[in-house]
C-alpha cells in the first residue's frame, strides 16, 4: 500500500520559514512527477509547485516563485518543500502528492485535470502577519 504522510506545518510570523516533508512508504519518488498543493476552505485546490523527477522540469506558481523550492531524498523517499519568506496569503493546507511517470510540472499542477495520484493528507500552515 503507498502512503504519503506530510509533516512540519505549524504557525509562523510573516517572513519566517518552514520546511515540510513529505515521506513516502511502497515508493520511492523516482521516475515520478511529485507536487505539492494547498487548499483553503471554500477555494480550489492550487498547485504550488510540481516537478517531474525525470527530467528536473519544475513549475512554480507565480506567487511562489523565488521563495519555495523543491527537493526530493530517494534514499529516504522523502520529498521537502521548502517555504522561505511566508506570507499569510500562503496560509492553507498544503499535501504533497505524486504520479507514476513523467509529467511537465505545470501540468501537473494545472487545476481540473483527471489524474490517478497519490495523495497525503496534508499539514497546515498558518503565517500570522
Amino acid at each position: 500500500e503507498v502512503q504519503l504522510v506530510e509533516s512540519g506545518g505549524g504557525l509562523v510570523q510573516a517572513g519566517e520559514s518552514l520546511r515540510l516533508s513529505c515521506v513516502a512508504s511502497g515508493i520511492t519518488f523516482d521516475d515520478y512527477t511529485v507536487g505539492w498543493f494547498r487548499q483553503v476552505p471554500g477555494k480550489e485546490r492550487e498547485g504550488v509547485l510540481c516537478m517531474n523527477t525525470r527530467d528536473g522540469d519544475t513549475y512554480y506558481a507565480d506567487s511562489v516563485k523565488g521563495r519555495f523550492a523543491v527537493s526530493t531524498d530517494n534514499a529516504k523517499s522523502t520529498m521537502y518543500l521548502q517555504m522561505n519568506n511566508l506570507k499569510p496569503e500562503d496560509t492553507a493546507m498544503y499535501t504533497c502528492a505524486a504520479v507514476p511517470g513523467s509529467w511537465a510540472g505545470h501540468y501537473y499542477c494545472s487545476p481540473h485535470i483527471t489524474i490517478v495520484e497519490y495523495r497525503g493528507e496534508g499539514t497546515q500552515v498558518t503565517v500570522s502577519s
